[in-house]
């Protein structure tokens, strides 16, 4: 409590524009890591033009060539769900698709600003609809231009809506703290900061290098579930490299994460935190897999939209990612829900149904969808992760001799 009100303290004592500022400042030079020359495209929702346009002005003094802004309006999304033809539902603009394939061939940098203004704005819509809507081309070419053809980097907007759904009331400025406190806007250095914190995010990540773990055990309420490891995968932290540019993807980030067996995944896992999917809330995930697959998917609230998304396509029902995030996140320690998988998914260790990561495999961005399939780096036109960690939830590696060495108990990082 004491410091959230610390936090509340110097929030309110720093002018609202320069905060922004200071938040365009680190998604730029730390986030994406935009070079001189380089054009930056954005993607937000209509709602933060006031962070896009700080961003262009930090953008633009970093060297930036252009700052290619796309909005999206949520409002326009929800008309276009309930009354477009089945055939036009889940299409996707050629010259969107073309827009993101064009900025990878030229060597530009992206940045997504992700923080649902109405994050339940589909929740009464048909789920299978909703599901439908998936503009699967530009997802597609949004998973290519990530897996290593561009710097990019995510952060989150607030606004009155989101803070709503968190706190049950508009208290924008309240989310502003706790999003200041994830991303570490309140340290006198913020970019010091994040070079310390990404120091020990690698250290953990060559601590799990070095063991070499076959599989991962996760045992708690709910769950029971071994997810086999690809014997080619490294464990990586934030810091990520496309075309020789270091750039940290996910802002904030807690989690060190690796590629699993897409062929190799069995039992049970229930979500411990709601999933925010489409303009929709899922709460109450449960997930039962068999060989890989996830055979039995359940919820108690949003199950047609969820059970409609992993069907998407083949590679959606099988897992691209595992990550595990311990109880000292800046994001955890908030103690609050956010309900966006950007700040969540860093409160809690998570896997993700879908594409793989692939950077985390050698020579895996240079596979056939086919090749991949075949040597079980899983492929897919989505990667939806969701949460599955919680103190209660024990993580062990798994030695190829099938001992098992703990790594997370009672949410505590114990793997030395």
């Amino acid at each position: 409590m004491a410091r959230a009100a610390g936090v509340r303290r110097r929030v309110q004592a720093v002018n609202l524009d320069d905060m922004v500022a200071a938040y365009a400042r680190l998604a730029v030079r730390v986030g994406v890591n935009l070079q001189p020359g380089q054009r930056l495209a954005v993607n937000a929702f209509v709602e933060h033009a006031a962070l896009v346009r700080a961003v262009a002005e930090e953008a633009y003094a970093a060297g930036a060539s252009h700052v290619d802004v796309h909005y999206s309006d949520q409002r326009v999304r929800r008309s276009h769900i309930q009354h477009a033809s089945e055939d036009m539902l889940g299409w996707s603009p050629p010259w969107l698709v073309k827009r993101l394939d064009d900025l990878g061939a030229d060597g530009g940098a992206l940045l997504a600003i992700g923080g649902n203004p109405e994050p339940e704005i589909f929740a009464d819509l048909d789920g299978g609809r909703v599901a439908n809507a998936r503009q699967r081309a530009i997802s597609e070419a949004s998973l290519r231009l990530t897996g290593g053809d561009c710097n990019w980097s995510i952060v989150a907007f607030p606004s009155e809506g989101w803070a709503r759904l968190v706190f049950g009331e508009p208290d924008v400025e309240r989310l502003w703290e706790a999003i200041a406190a994830a991303v570490r806007l309140d340290e006198p250095d913020p970019v010091g900061a994040w070079k310390e914190h990404l120091d020990r995010l690698a250290a953990r990540a060559a601590a799990l290098n070095d063991r070499r773990f076959d599989a991962l055990r996760y045992r708690g309420p709910g769950t029971d579930l071994t997810v086999g490891l690809h014997q080619d995968a490294i464990w990586q932290s934030a810091i990520d490299l496309s075309r020789g540019i270091a750039h940290v993807a996910n802002m904030p980030t807690e989690e060190v994460f690796t590629t699993p067996d897409a062929r190799r995944v069995d039992g049970t896992v229930a979500a411990t935190y709601p999933l925010q999917l489409q303009g929709t809330v899922i709460r109450g995930l449960r997930v039962r897999f068999e060989g890989g697959r996830a055979v039995d998917v359940d919820a108690d609230e949003g199950r047609e939209l969820i059970r409609t998304h992993v069907a998407s396509d083949e590679g959606a029902a099988r897992l691209g990612e595992v990550a595990l995030v311990d109880k000292t996140s800046r994001v955890g320690r908030t103690g609050l829900v956010f309900y966006d998988t950007l700040f969540d998914e860093n409160a809690a260790s998570h896997i993700a149904l879908g594409d793989a990561i692939l950077q985390a495999v050698p020579g895996a961005e240079k596979l056939t969808p086919e090749e991949r399939h075949a040597r079980g780096v899983n492929h897919s036109s989505l990667h939806t992760d969701f949460m599955i960690g919680s103190n209660e939830v024990a993580i062990a590696g798994v030695t190829s001799g099938r001992e098992e060495v703990p790594i997370l108990v009672d949410g505590d990082w114990v793997l030395r």
